[in-house]
């Protein structure tokens, strides 16, 4: 028996042997023997050439290992034995594998402990809890079908628009409750006796009578029109309401235990709003630039992936499916037509860059041309209607009066219109590149936007700080032409949001319906289709809504309530959109990414915010406080209001407060945030280069399998070409 056993192997293995034997001839009949085989793969070379050192290092600590390695030694024992903290499904594995895992796991539980027991079936029951309830905020989403019904029609470059258009609504909205909570809530509770709480106003001591003179609208006849006046612009019955600064003149709220300081929540809550925005946005924008900081790949993998992974699976819609035909043949053309710039811009001899640089130099002396006349139209709109805005009702009739109010609105609105005209013109002489030239036309419409804004609020900061009489000496701004000149900001802020309000409407309503009308029913005119549909341009109608959002950061200062009115704005122009989208428009031939566009928009958007950011500092901090309205009408500036809160705490605080606010605290600090920022920076450069090394063993991999699919074809030719014995 032990003779048969032991005969059997020795059979078997010279069977091995002589299989072997076979098998190395037929190799090096075809083949140079196996090591010297794998030396004349390509990859090989290359890291033999480049890395020797490495291969040395690598070969004697034996990291070298093949896929099939890597994989097996997870199924011999490196995934049992970490059953306990990762779950099965992160792992590549079939079917049976997981199954197989599954049981080990469940064999395994019966063997610990009770404690350890509990813990692994509480762990199951919170993840299973989370899932659940991730499924159930899906479903709350708000316009969730909408969207994806968007998406399924017009694909993700369109419904990323509508996503960034309810982000917004949902962030006016918190930014609303915020003040709400902060700022109105305590005053309803007691203005209504909700609570047994009194209003604790405002004492005026060491101030001139002259300055906290605030007159009221005269309530005598008045026209019907007139409250139509009232509603457009933030004037007569408004400007008493709870929308504006001037209401909150009250220096606190006392309750039993204790008394609530209105004017450092006025200010708590704008700090807040600003710092929220500026946090969600970056939040929401990093994810974006990873994305972007991918896709920042070599034109022969961009080629591949537009070819291969191009194609947008969410369109249902055979027009849009076509369109997004002709969009990928308009990418393609448009990386050709790249490509050939670079290589003329290889080829562009020195006279040839000079021109063409003198070129660009005086367009763009042009550009800043445009902006300054825009810039100066609407510091005279501001001026004229500042200047003209105090006369009475009765001496002007509804039109007169309702145009002045609006000149500066009227005059931002057609400096947005014409001036991406004129920048889409100038472009086309100055050489760029596609990308480049829709890239470069964007950043100019959006400084254009929201530089308008600012140049609104900067001429009425140096009409409030300027004035010709004794007043500026007292109260330190033109008290005669702005008793309450936060107020009147707001106002601006809120004739500006509710004439582009006013404007989307009608655009939609009066150019686009007509339009499509037109086109549908009058196809045999050349000029009508040469005309078309209106497009539906992603960019523009992005700058749109970011326009407003910036108007609605300025504005939440001084006027509190102008987030609700931002946030019922938003509401009406999504279905205004929508409706434009589904009946009016067509999709633009150049289409966005999902990942592009919300990387872009949100951009965009933090540009914004950081020009809201500047008049708002410079409001709080150096143009005095109105001393006849508001609840700063004790501070010399709004941000006297900290130092004074300040000086309330403890000593200890105090002074902790006041070390962490020096010079030598600030200087250390910035010193270890350039530090971090360095460390960070060099672990991006290594992460990248790790990015490179990948991306040349990628490439070194597929030449190793052409040159083994080469090598294999040759042996099966001379396998084919041998006698059978």
């Amino acid at each position: 028996m032990s003779e048969g056993s032991a005969g059997e192997p020795g059979r078997g293995s010279s069977r091995q042997r002589a299989v072997h034997t076979e098998n190395m001839s037929l190799g090096s009949s075809c083949f140079s023997p196996p090591v010297n085989f794998l030396q004349e793969l390509p990859s090989y070379r290359s890291v033999a050439r480049r890395r020797t050192n490495i291969l040395a290092r690598d070969k004697q600590s034996g990291t070298l290992l093949k896929p099939t390695d890597s994989y097996s030694s997870q199924l011999d024992g490196g995934i049992p034995e970490n059953l306990n903290s990762q779950s099965i499904r992160k792992y590549a594995l079939n079917i049976s594998e997981k199954r197989r895992l599954r049981d080990i796991q469940e064999t395994q539980m019966k063997y610990l402990s009770e404690w350890d027991q509990w813990k692994r079936y509480s762990s199951k029951s919170w993840k299973r809890f989370l899932e659940k309830a991730r499924e159930m905020t899906t479903h709350l989403e708000l316009w969730r079908k909408d969207i994806r019904s968007i998406e399924g029609k017009f694909g993700t470059g369109i419904q990323s628009y509508f996503s960034f258009l309810r982000f917004l609504v949902v962030l006016n909205l918190v930014i609303f409750l915020i003040i709400f909570m902060l700022v109105l809530l305590p005053i309803l509770l007691t203005k209504y006796k909700i609570t047994n709480s009194t209003f604790v106003f405002i004492p005026f001591k060491d101030m001139d009578i002259q300055c906290t003179v605030y007159p009221v609208s005269s309530s005598g006849l008045i026209y019907f029109y007139s409250y139509i006046i009232d509603l457009l612009s933030g004037t007569g019955f408004l400007e008493e309401t709870s929308l504006f600064y001037g209401h909150y003149t009250i220096d606190g709220v006392k309750f039993q235990n204790f008394t609530y300081d209105l004017p450092l929540a006025y200010l708590v809550s704008t700090i807040a709003y600003l710092a929220l925005s500026l946090l969600w946005i970056v939040k929401r924008s990093v994810e974006g630039f990873k994305i972007n900081l991918i896709r920042s790949e070599e034109h022969f993998q961009s080629y591949c992936n537009k070819i291969f992974a191009g194609w947008d699976f969410c369109i249902t819609n055979r027009s849009m499916a076509e369109l997004k035909h002709s969009s990928l043949r308009y990418e393609l053309r448009a990386d050709l037509e790249e490509e050939r710039i670079r290589q003329k811009i290889a080829e562009r001899t020195s006279e040839e860059t000079i021109r063409i640089y003198s070129l660009r130099l005086f367009l763009n002396c042009i550009v800043l041309a445009v902006l300054a006349a825009c810039f100066y139209a609407i510091y005279l709109a501001t001026t004229f209607s500042q200047e003209h805005m105090k006369k009475e009702i009765d001496k002007m009739v509804f039109g007169e009066n309702l145009l002045i109010l609006y000149l500066p609105s009227i005059v931002i609105t057609l400096a947005n219109f014409i001036t991406p005209i004129i920048f889409a013109r100038i472009i086309h002489y100055e050489d760029y590149s596609p990308g480049f030239e829709i890239r470069l036309t964007i950043l100019r419409c959006v400084f254009m936007r929201l530089a308008t804004i600012c140049v609104l609020v900067f001429t009425l900061g140096s009409k409030i700080t300027s004035c010709g009489d004794s007043t500026c000496e007292l109260c330190g701004y033109n008290q005669k032409l702005y008793p309450c000149w936060e107020t009147q900001v707001g106002q601006e802020m809120y004739k500006l949001m509710i004439f582009d309000f006013i404007i989307i409407l009608a655009v939609t309503l009066f150019v686009d319906f007509p339009r499509k009308l037109l086109v549908n029913y009058c196809a045999s005119s050349k000029l009508i289709q040469c005309w078309g549909q209106q497009e539906f341009a992603i960019p523009d109608n992005v700058l749109g809504i970011v326009y407003g959002q910036t108007i609605c950061w300025i504005g939440a200062f001084f006027s509190p309530l102008l987030p609700a009115v931002a946030t019922l704005k938003f509401i009406i122009i999504f279905y205004v959109k929508e409706l434009s989208l589904l009946y009016t428009c067509r999709p633009s031939p150049r289409q966005f990414r999902a990942s592009n566009s919300n990387f872009f928009f949100l951009l965009v958007l933090l540009i914004g915010l950081c020009l809201a950011i500047i008049p708002l500092t410079i409001s709080m901090s150096r143009i005095p406080s109105s001393k006849a309205c508001g609840p700063f009408t004790n501070f010399n500036t709004t941000w006297e209001v900290i130092p004074l809160t300040v000086s309330t705490f403890p000593s200890s605080l105090q002074t902790l407060i006041h070390g962490v606010t020096s010079e030598a605290f600030a200087v250390p600090f910035f010193m270890i945030i350039c530090l971090v920022m360095f460390y960070f920076i060099a672990l991006a450069g290594a992460h990248k280069r790790v990015v490179v090394q990948l991306r040349e063993q990628l490439f070194l991999e597929s030449r190793d399998k052409r040159y083994l699919i080469q090598k294999l074809t040759e042996a099966q030719r001379d396998v084919r070409s041998q006698p059978v014995a």
